[in-house]
């Protein structure tokens, strides 16, 4: 399904797109780089006993990128438009990764503008990693070789070196991102939502891979430190999309979270 928000084509999943059952309603906010029909196992799923909606957002999937680089409130308020554009008046926030910084700036808001229920972060981002001494010496001599690369001398000797240099240093997201997606990126990771976790004021349940390295367990445990109503669940052995890799059991913990008790 396609829809115009902010006069860009947006594409989105909808489970009930009439939204006439009356049962719960997810929004669901994916990762970087990795659109909707990424979660297909989780979304389906959760349709058996949710409406679910979930967004491509802006620059990903098929919805068309941002104009300029976005900041992660831009995002918040496209995804606050987006849900009002569809009716959504009281939702259950789900998200991963990239997805869980927008949530965390939605939840933070008040009034909230459109009312959350409950929250499922899993493998969320939002937490700015420790910067080890190796990891500036990276960015530095990056920056530094790039300087010299762009001199009009060397640029004739070595016109695709500084894209050579990139290559050898960004991350696999960042190599793949459009010019204009590399500076959102950017501006979204240099973001610590630390700060903003105690003012969440929904019950929250955090799904953890123990071995996810992209948004280490730290993060977790520290988000359910921080958010006032938070229980951590955390699935051994399960990396960044720990909800596919331990499905089975991430599957029964979102169940008893969210699923409604059985009419007697």
């Amino acid at each position: 399904m396609t829809i115009e928000i902010q006069g860009k084509t947006v594409a989105y999943y909808d489970s009930e797109p009439e939204g006439t059952s009356g049962r719960p309603v997810v929004l669901f906010l994916h990762g970087w780089g990795a659109p909707a029909a990424t979660y297909s196992v989780l979304l389906d799923h959760l349709a058996g006993y949710c409406r679910v909606v979930a967004p491509d957002l802006p620059g990903f999937g098929g919805s068309a990128e941002p104009e300029t680089p976005w900041c992660v409130d831009d995002y918040a308020d496209w995804a606050l438009a987006f849900a009002q554009a569809l009716g959504l008046q009281r939702v259950i926030l789900m998200n991963h990764s990239f997805g869980g910084r927008i949530s965390i700036k939605w939840l933070s808001r008040r009034p909230l503008p459109v009312a959350v229920e409950r929250a499922v972060f899993i493998d969320a981002a939002g937490i700015r990693p420790k910067r080890t001494a190796s990891y500036y010496c990276k960015v530095y001599s990056y920056k530094l070789m790039k300087r010299i690369l762009t001199l009009p001398g060397i640029r004739t000797w070595f016109p695709d070196g500084v894209e050579k240099a990139r290559q050898r240093r960004g991350s696999s997201d960042y190599q793949n991102a459009s010019a204009l997606m590399r500076q959102t990126m950017v501006r979204c990771i240099n973001e610590d939502l630390t700060g903003l976790l105690p003012s969440i004021p929904v019950p929250t349940l955090l799904i953890w891979g123990s071995a996810d390295t992209a948004t280490p367990l730290s993060d977790g445990r520290l988000m359910e430190q921080r958010i006032p109503d938070a229980g951590l669940v955390v699935l051994e052995g399960a990396g960044h999309f720990s909800f596919a890799e331990q499905w089975g059991v991430c599957r029964r913990v979102l169940d008893s979270f969210l699923k409604p008790p059985a009419e007697g």
